[in-house]
């Protein structure tokens, strides 16, 4: 494994590009899921919008499953290879892969086996009913495809392979556009045409990552018999429980803010912050996919011992991640009414997004350093304390923002829970900062 990319030491100038695949494959994913609420928005309409949103929360509980497993595993078999276990290495990981789609089916089952009652419990009631029903249905039946695409992401980029993860992405997404498309615009199946499409982006990763690692990566990683040692599958739970948290913790964020808007402006504005929801996950992602590009590059070589490495490329990390979040933040200000205007033709949702998302975009500040904090924590092996930065910051400022801030100022308050909960979390990163020095001999 001494060949594979992640073993080689980089300049950040190196290492940025060496993630740029996994950045520009975030950003892309963000890019088609809002091709999706576009569509949806223009040729549907803002009652099938809202009910993608509230459908949302149990497709996260899903994929919630993919993404710890993708995540902690990950961390672990680069782990090994970093360590020479180059055969374990392979074992483990099949185990992993195996455990991931097991326990995702049975979780997406139980949600097909209690629909009805789920859906209740989302909010999903009168127009929305049917609408949250049919897009539920569709993906819930194609989780097994998405389970291995958000799995093969990250070995995609363990694998020393970040481009063909990228190229996979790519070809999943414009799929995925072209089939908005002509099932919506054309065919006018509605929002089970947004489902279909967006299954079908699933596909094209999924396939093409079971045939690399099955067939035609022989000499890297790879498909083997699994191995027994069944403690790998808690050992990857725990250290990948903080993506886990992270993902159902936004489902319940997400669930409030929907209860919450249809509280104060009915289905307008769960629109209005569906909208605002999917421009957080486009500019959000240029952090997580730079987390996800250098994770197994830090887990290789702090299992290999090289800190020298590792405390250079923390701070020139920390240095990127300051100067881009500022810039994002500007970009989020002075673009709020082209990006939200996207979604819809003027009206009283479109002002109401465009007032929510500059308030919303202040939360940009604080966010990269929080996502790549989180992530720093997995790389290393530290499950639950990149679990508590997660889970605080997707959860517990969230939750406490949207009671506080909307008790005082009504809707702005709820505009306000994010970047509220998004600075008390880069504190708390900041204050667990320590331990990375004391306990890990960096910065």
């Amino acid at each position: 494994m001494s060949n594979n990319a992640i073993s080689r030491e980089m300049s950040f100038p190196q290492l940025f590009r060496f993630a740029l695949p996994s950045i520009v494959m975030m950003v892309f994913m963000s890019l088609y899921s809002i091709v999706d609420g576009l569509f949806v928005s223009r040729f549907v309409g803002s009652d099938a919008l809202s009910a993608i949103n509230i459908a949302w929360p149990l497709i996260s509980l899903v994929n919630a499953i993919g993404i710890m497993f993708a995540c902690g595993g990950s961390a672990i078999v680069a782990r090994m290879m970093g360590e020479g276990q180059t055969e374990e290495a392979d074992r483990s990981f099949s185990l992993i892969a195996l455990a991931n789609i097991l326990l995702g089916c049975l979780v997406a089952g139980l949600c097909l086996l209690f629909l009805e009652p789920l859906m209740s419990f989302l909010g999903a009631e009168g127009v929305l009913r049917p609408l949250v029903a049919d897009y539920l249905r569709i993906l819930l039946c194609f989780s097994p495809m998405a389970l291995f695409q958000m799995l093969f992401q990250n070995f995609f980029v363990t694998a020393g392979r970040p481009k063909l993860g990228l190229t996979l992405t790519i070809a999943g997404g414009v799929a995925n556009m072209i089939l908005d498309y002509i099932f919506i615009a054309q065919l006018q199946l509605g929002i089970r045409g947004a489902a279909y499409a967006t299954a079908t982006g699933y596909c094209i990763p999924a396939v093409g990552g079971l045939l690399f690692f099955f067939l035609l990566n022989r000499r890297g990683l790879h498909f083997r018999l699994p191995t027994r040692q069944l403690r790998l599958v808690w050992d990857s739970i725990i250290n990948g429980s903080s993506e886990m948290v992270s993902n159902l913790s936004a489902s319940v964020t997400t669930l409030l803010f929907n209860l919450a808007m249809l509280e104060l402006a009915g289905s307008d504005g769960v629109a209005a912050i569906t909208a605002v929801l999917y421009c957080q996950f486009l500019m959000n992602a240029l952090y997580f996919g730079f987390s996800l590009g250098i994770s197994p590059v830090v887990s290789y070589h702090w299992g290999a011992g090289n800190q020298p490495f590792l405390q250079k490329t923390l701070r020139s990390c920390i240095f990127f991640l300051c100067g881009s979040s500022l810039l994002i933040f500007l970009l989020g200000l002075a673009c709020a009414e082209p990006i939200v205007g996207l979604f819809f033709d003027g009206g009283a949702v479109e002002e109401m997004a465009v007032h929510g998302f500059r308030l919303f975009s202040i939360g940009f500040l604080f966010a990269g350093i929080n996502i790549f904090g989180s992530a720093f924590f997995t790389a290393l092996g530290n499950g639950k304390t990149s679990a508590a930065i997660s889970f605080a910051r997707t959860f517990l400022f969230t939750i406490l923002g949207i009671l506080l801030l909307s008790y005082f100022w009504g809707m702005d308050g709820i505009w306000l829970a994010i970047p509220f909960a998004e600075l008390l979390c880069a504190l708390f990163v900041l204050w667990l900062g320590r331990s990375l020095r004391t306990d890990y001999g960096l910065l």
